[in-house]
């Protein structure tokens, strides 16, 4: 993979690259996005997201250096909690990295150092999880510094968390030489790029639960979109601002106003605006709820949309065609549930068709293109929900501005 090294980031400009750094036979504190998703008995159900980190991590280890890896997991409030400890990561990623790694019961302390200070060029240790200490969430700088005291350098390949001002991701850039590693790198390119210089026709494809979740998005995109496919618990704010009765449906009471406000906005600057001709409705979203189908017009009071019908995938399915580039957030349904689910993998399997540089990113959508079948077909899975959904919207990321200058 190439990698640039003047990422057009909205007041970031010539950050260091992992490449930049002299890091042959140094201490380099990765700190990676290994915030899985666990079952009940703690089992990792998706390892995405160490595998996305592998190359910094082994190139890492080429440069022969002593890499110390750092994440957080889930929310543990502050203090040790089992649930929520990287030991089974750690067996995974050793799994898939087919070395040793040696796994740290904390991230900080006498133990830690001493590990650290035995460490071979080549060797790897992760650390236990960051949030068992209130310190990282808080930024702390006593915390921050005890991080960088393990370290010549460090590296954020944590696009994940990028959007947090904690003390792993911009106190510890303080203390030490700060460079992105390659996932960070590349979610930039990817998710900049298609904000700044996509090509076109460009369709923006949002879903998931709420309009206010998703009004920025639309507003930074709305002078480089060609078309926008609403879909997804949002749907049902614009259908009621339109006078449509949509039941018992999701809707955002505040919304509606701005909802109309959007819609007409982005209609007269001739952009193509879809939403949800027919739909899925249940009266609960239990797995064995009885479904019906019926038009958007038509949703009684006592039930409420769980997924979008089949007029409404061939809607959006012909719509996504001419797409050279397309950008998904947010499933149109409750996806999860499998009955509720086949609005959101059609469009899964429209959008790996398509003939189109193809985006996923946030709001659960890269779980449901995995579920659909489909994650080798899109060219790009974003690791990061919130952190994505903040680029996409504009904003600056605090893991970003940290980064050392070149």
């Amino acid at each position: 993979m190439e990698e640039s090294h003047s990422l057009p980031i909205k007041g970031v400009w010539n950050k260091l690259s992992i490449k930049d750094l002299d890091i042959r036979g140094k201490r380099v504190f990765v700190r990676v996005d290994f915030n899985l998703p666990l079952d009940e008995n703690l089992n990792i159900t998706d390892d995405r997201r160490i595998r996305s980190a592998l190359p910094t991590i082994n190139y890492a280890i080429d440069e022969g250096s002593k890499v110390i890896l750092s994440s957080h997991l889930g929310r543990p409030k502050g203090k040790p909690d089992k649930r929520y400890s990287l030991a089974s990561v750690a067996r995974r990623l050793q799994r898939l990295i087919k070395k040793e790694v040696l796994f740290l019961p904390d991230c900080v302390g006498p133990k830690v150092d001493e590990a650290v200070s035995k460490m071979a060029p080549g060797d790897i240790i992760l650390l236990e999880n960051l949030r068992f200490h209130n310190e990282e969430e808080k930024n702390d700088e006593a915390f921050s510094k005890s991080l960088a005291g393990l370290a010549d350098v460090y590296v954020n390949d944590a696009f994940g968390a990028a959007h947090r001002s904690h003390a792993s991701i911009v106190g510890i850039t303080k203390f030490l030489p700060s460079a992105a590693g390659f996932l960070l790198q590349k979610e930039i390119e990817y998710l900049q790029g298609v904000v700044n210089n996509p090509v076109r026709p460009f369709v923006a494809i949002l879903g998931g639960a709420k309009v206010s979740g998703k009004i920025d998005v639309i507003k930074n995109l709305e002078d480089k979109v060609d078309k926008v496919i609403v879909g997804g618990g949002m749907a049902y704010t614009f259908l009621k601002a339109e006078g449509y009765n949509v039941g018992d449906s999701l809707v955002e009471e505040d919304m509606l106003g701005l909802a109309n406000e959007i819609r007409e906005g982005v209609v007269a600057k001739g952009i193509k605006f879809y939403l949800p001709v027919d739909c899925v409705i249940a009266q609960s979203i239990e797995p064995a709820a009885e479904t019906k189908l019926v038009t958007s017009q038509e949703m009684p009071n006592g039930w409420k949309a769980v997924d979008i019908g089949p007029a409404s995938v061939k809607l959006f399915s012909e719509a996504l065609e001419s797409a050279k580039t397309i950008l998904w957030n947010g499933p149109m349904g409750v996806f999860e549930v499998d009955a509720f689910s086949r609005g959101t993998f059609a469009i899964a399997h429209s959008v790996a068709d398509a003939y189109a540089l193809t985006i996923v990113g946030g709001g659960d959508t890269d779980l449901a293109v995995s579920r659909a079948g489909v994650s080798e077909s899109i060219s790009f899975i974003s690791t990061g929900g919130g952190a994505a959904l903040e680029l996409l919207e504009g904003k600056d990321l605090p893991g970003l501005v940290a980064l050392t200058n070149k």
